[in-house]
């Protein structure tokens, strides 16, 4: 077992040689294959489901288990299935973007084809296996078989053919908002909460930052390849400020809901993360470097870096927010004052 590497895939993409990936365990390679580091996004999208979930008197710890654990592996498979469609269409091909952050177990020589669509297949039952249990803790009801539906369909078009209609962008606001954390309400409540979907948004917007920062860093080379992400429909300097708006619009909508009273001032701690937005905000008022600055870490990888930082600085304290938020209106000393002066 090798721990070291563990702990190295779940925080970055590792980039590996050949014989590096030969010597390493099975759960390495897994955790390489589904650029683990990431799914610290998913995780988050299931703790906010659970406590959405403990705040309306609904939590059930092993069904919650089952939705955090099936989120996760859905979102390993959409990562591995989204390697393998790039690969057979030629995307890898010609030293792209993907190819030089990170190992890409197939392109790189890694793996064959047929072991990724091995791991594909294992993690995907996994993930189905997962569902299906849940939906027999809804009762096989209608509104779950949709969820499930959607889901499947996002994770195996979404490299193709949703990315390369400007549509992928979309598609990230959708499921980890209204599928995730609205479907993971809905499972654990046995109903389904629109405020609750309004109330992910300032945490989804983040997580579309991520994918609009990974999308600007291979714009170039997705128009070569004539895919057509967001960025590239709209432009560089469009796609920049989009990400702004989409930041900045996050502590705006925990105002407002504040303000509606739907959360108490504690989500106020989601502030906090201002230090954070005043050192990315500058980044993303100018174009990408054309060379390397000194000291930047994973280039060519830039603008998905800085949004992947702020989203987790905003999202975890949003998430701890939400917990001392939920933890004051079940705990008896203090929910009869929420209940008299906050709704």
């Amino acid at each position: 077992m090798n721990f070291a590497m563990w702990r190295k895939a779940l925080n970055v993409i590792p980039d590996v040689s050949k014989s590096e990936w030969d010597e390493l365990d099975v759960i390495s390679k897994w955790l390489i294959s589904t650029r683990a580091a990431v799914l610290i996004m998913t995780f988050i999208s299931a703790a906010l489901a659970g406590l959405f979930a403990w705040r309306d008197s609904s939590f059930s710890f092993l069904p919650w288990i089952a939705l955090t654990f099936g989120l996760i592996l859905a979102h390993a498979s959409n990562n591995i299935f989204n390697d393998y469609t790039d690969y057979i269409r030629g995307v890898d091909k010609d030293n792209y973007y993907r190819n030089i952050y990170g190992a890409q177990p197939i392109a790189s020589g890694l793996m064959t084809q047929r072991q990724h669509l091995t791991y594909f297949a294992v993690t995907a039952l996994m993930a189905l296996a997962l569902g299906i249990y849940l939906m027999s803790y809804t009762d096989f009801n209608a509104t779950a078989w949709i969820l499930l539906g959607l889901g499947a369909f996002f994770l195996l078009f979404y490299t193709w053919p949703l990315k390369g209609l400007a549509l992928g962008e979309i598609a990230v606001l959708i499921v980890w908002g209204p599928l995730m954390i609205g479907g993971g309400y809905f499972v654990l409540a046995q109903a389904w909460n629109w405020n609750v979907v309004i109330a992910s948004l300032p945490y989804v917007l983040g997580v579309t930052t991520v994918i609009f920062g990974k999308h600007i860093d291979k714009l170039d080379m997705d128009v070569a390849k004539k895919i057509h992400t967001l960025p590239v429909v709209i432009g560089e300097r469009a796609s920049r400020y989009a990400v702004l708006a989409m930041m900045v619009a996050s502590y705006l909508f925990t105002l407002y809901l504040i303000a509606t009273k739907f959360f108490t001032p504690v989500m106020l701690i989601v502030f906090l993360a201002l230090p954070t937005l005043k050192l990315v905000y500058p980044v993303f008022q100018k174009p990408k470097p054309q060379t390397k600055p000194e000291g930047q870490t994973g280039w060519p990888l830039y603008f998905v870096g800085y949004a992947f930082v702020h989203n987790r600085r905003f999202g975890s304290l949003f998430m701890v927010g939400l917990l001392v938020d939920v933890l004051l209106r079940v705990i008896p000393v203090t929910a009869e004052l929420v209940k008299n002066y906050w709704g």
